[in-house]
């Protein structure tokens, strides 16, 4: 006689992981929202762990379950944000197809790029920061790479329809100056306050940087 057989156990149920996946995930969004907050209200390195979790209305434990330090968090809060301008900047160029029309991809840049004042006061206490840390400026610059190789990817594409400046060399030196130039307009913005004056700097520093000037913005060839 054969032996019975057990009957099938049912599968485990795996909602409760959902659940708690999602949480983690809203918390962890939370607590960076909040640390952005007072960041730019008080400064990296003046703020305690304590202030952003009560910021965020969560423990301590809360916060350790999702990052090691105030560093880790930062980096996360830098690399969101710096993500989001990346998009931008390439959404921006890719409007062109193939080629890239210098003087109108300016123009939409300069349109949607990120000039939030709050944000700019978190980098520059970033900046800062990274200055004094080996291994966070190692891992900023690693960043700011990839920024410049999105953007240099697109400049290479205008030698044939709007040459670039022979001054400025190959797309990668072009990209270089690019990215100067919004530092640079930034930090004018973080002393003046004018985000309508910012555009329409960055807007005609751009199209002479990568044009021979001649070209109005706004105008494409």
């Amino acid at each position: 006689m054969a032996e019975p057989q057990p009957e099938p156990q049912p599968e485990p149920q795996r909602e409760p992981a959902v659940r708690v996946t999602r949480r983690r995930a809203r918390t962890r969004a939370n607590l960076l929202d909040a640390a952005f907050a007072v960041f730019a209200s008080k400064g990296f390195g003046r703020v305690s762990i304590e202030e952003v979790c009560d910021a965020a209305g969560y423990s301590r434990g809360a916060f350790y379950s999702n990052f090691a330090s105030l560093d880790e968090l930062f980096f996360a809060l830098y690399r969101e944000r710096a993500g989001l301008i990346a998009r931008q900047v390439a959404d921006a160029l890719a409007g062109d197809g193939p080629d890239l029309a210098v003087p109108a991809s300016v123009d939409r840049v300069t349109e949607v790029l990120l000039l939030d004042l709050d944000w700019l006061l978190v980098k520059t206490d970033f900046l800062v920061h990274a200055a004094r840390d080996a291994t966070v400026a190692q891992t900023l610059l690693e960043h700011r790479s990839r920024l410049r190789e999105a953007i240099a990817d697109r400049l290479a594409r205008a030698r044939g329809h709007t040459p670039l400046p022979a001054v400025l060399g190959d797309a990668d030196s072009a990209a270089r100056a690019v990215v100067a130039a919004y530092d640079g307009v930034t930090t004018q913005l973080l002393l003046d306050r004018d985000v309508d004056r910012a555009r329409g700097w960055l807007k005609q520093l751009l199209t002479a940087l990568l044009t021979d000037g001649s070209t109005p913005p706004g105008c494409s060839e």
